[in-house]
């Protein structure tokens, strides 16, 4: 198994729907910018709209610290609109909604279950040089958290300007990091 920790983001251009729109979103979009992708297994479904409804409440947050953020399943942009039309929860979304039907994004980030058609629950930051920072991957019954979440990428983001600085478990803005060096080893 490869981590993906650190790999380039793949190549994409898929179709999207966003802000009552259908677009075109590629790789090249995102560049020098931070991006959050969010995949989840498929509209019109359950654990989805709670995470995705949980998401757009930080949209804002997460976009005030310069963060893309991009829902992705595999479903087609047609379906995604069709969700949004039918659901209030879903209506609350103002984040592009990927439309990856033949699984090529879910593929390139290691999400993809072939047998299934669908992706994992999987969350990755990539940074504004197109590198992934934060990647995980759970089963599709658990449902994830966009508080943490938020805390992760602050921590992504605070590490990345600080150079030489690490940030400790439960880590939040503001709080107190660490400096690795031979002084601090043995006491923590």
């Amino acid at each position: 198994m490869e981590s993906i920790i650190n790999a380039q983001v793949p190549e994409f251009k898929v179709s999207a729907f966003h802000n009552g729109e259908f677009k075109t979103i590629s790789n090249e979009d995102i560049k020098g910018k931070w991006a959050l992708f969010f995949f989840y297994p498929a509209d019109f479904t359950f654990v989805c709209p709670t995470e995705l409804v949980d998401l757009a409440e930080k949209h804002e947050e997460l976009k005030a610290m310069g963060v893309e953020v991009f829902s992705v399943s595999c479903d087609t942009h047609f379906v995604h609109k069709a969700w949004h039309d039918a659901s209030d929860s879903i209506k609350k979304i103002k984040y592009a909604m990927l439309a990856d039907p033949i699984g090529t994004l879910a593929k390139g980030f290691g999400v993809y279950i072939e047998d299934a058609g669908v992706a994992y629950r999987g969350t990755f930051l990539v940074n504004p040089e197109g590198l992934v920072k934060i990647a995980e991957i759970q089963d599709n019954s658990i449902g994830r958290n966009a508080e943490e979440l938020v805390r992760k990428v602050q921590a992504a983001q605070f590490v990345a300007s600080h150079e030489g600085e690490v940030c400790p478990a439960k880590w939040k803005q503001g709080a107190e990091t660490l400096k690795p060096s031979i002084d601090l080893v043995g006491k923590i």
